[in-house]
């Protein structure tokens, strides 16, 4: 068993009365992609920055690549092992590509090439333009570059795709599966769930400070204990009891989402109809409804009670 790219127990950091993580517990296995997942707030950045020696925490165990950041003598070489891409990179408007990449080139003793790493973030044609003339997507692509070109064999990505159109994001996920394929381990922090179970083969989803789930995206949706989702409203206020959806055929949960409810429900054909039938003997209309396969966020919900956009 080959050791881990990063354990951490106990893990603590209060800012004045705010518990920002609440005694974090995490291991992250080498060649891992490892997703930190949760609302704003929930300790995600907090415990990332952590994690990069960027601030220190005030309790708990932390070891990264083996090395502990209160080990002066280890700090630097550990730092040149690390890509770090944070959630609000700012970069010279005046210098071109190019001389970025020169710049953060020369923090390292080992590096990849300006132009192999232009390459491998789709930048080459844009080699010679300024940075403040990129778009939002090429300055995430050159971010992600200026943590790539140190050879790291550990990268964090701090919201990496927040603010992104969905090519620029796809992008940007080809470059993460890439950097994987080659032996490097990834942690993200993300609170796009379709971006956590396309790249993470483990995820922790945060709330408040504290790890509320762990596990692979798969196992996690899987503990709905169903695979669909059947989200309505009911029109002019109608009731109908709660218990009336739940003895629906195939209804395994029932959550109330302010003036909206969700079944988890394990086939859609037959719920649906039940559903429709139901309304017609209640006297009540529905004012939408709309189903989807179960996603993480719908574990955020089940877990908190919560949407992640609410939250």
């Amino acid at each position: 068993m080959s050791t881990p790219a990063v354990v951490c127990r106990g893990l603590r950091k209060r800012y004045d009365d705010v518990v920002a993580v609440a005694g974090l517990d995490l291991e992250v296995a080498n060649g891992e992609c490892f997703g930190l997942l949760g609302p704003n707030g929930a300790g995600k950045t907090t415990t990332i920055e952590m994690l990069e020696g960027l601030t220190p925490p005030d309790g708990g165990e932390l070891v990264v690549l083996g090395r502990r950041w209160d080990d002066r003598r280890a700090r630097r070489a550990l730092q040149e092992r690390l890509g770090i891409q944070l959630q609000d990179t700012q970069l010279s408007e005046k210098l071109t590509v190019a001389e970025t990449l020169r710049l953060f080139r020369s923090f390292y003793r080992r590096s990849h090439t300006v132009e192999e790493t232009l390459r491998r973030v789709a930048l080459e044609d844009k080699a010679h333009a300024w940075v403040g003339k990129l778009s939002g997507g090429q300055k995430q692509r050159l971010s992600v570059a200026c943590a790539l070109i140190g050879r790291p064999e550990l990268l964090f990505l701090d919201e990496p795709t927040t603010g992104l159109d969905p090519q620029s994001r796809r992008q940007l996920w080809d470059i993460v599966a890439d950097f994987r394929h080659a032996g490097g381990t990834v942690v993200l922090t993300t609170h796009y769930m379709e971006e956590a179970e396309r790249l993470c083969e483990r995820v922790a989803i945060m709330d408040r400070g504290r790890v509320i789930a762990l596990g692979s995206p798969r196992e996690l949706i899987a503990s709905l204990g169903a695979e669909h989702v059947v989200e309505f409203a009911l029109a002019d206020h109608a009731r109908v009891p709660e218990g009336e959806f739940a003895a629906l055929p195939g209804v395994r949960a029932v959550r109330p989402m302010g003036d909206r409810i969700a079944l988890t429900v394990e086939r859609v054909h037959e719920a649906v109809p039940a559903l429709l039938a139901l309304m017609a003997k209640s006297n009540a209309e529905l004012s939408d409804l709309e189903t989807h396969h179960a996603t993480l966020e719908d574990v955020f919900v089940a877990l908190t009670g919560r949407q992640l956009r609410d939250a």
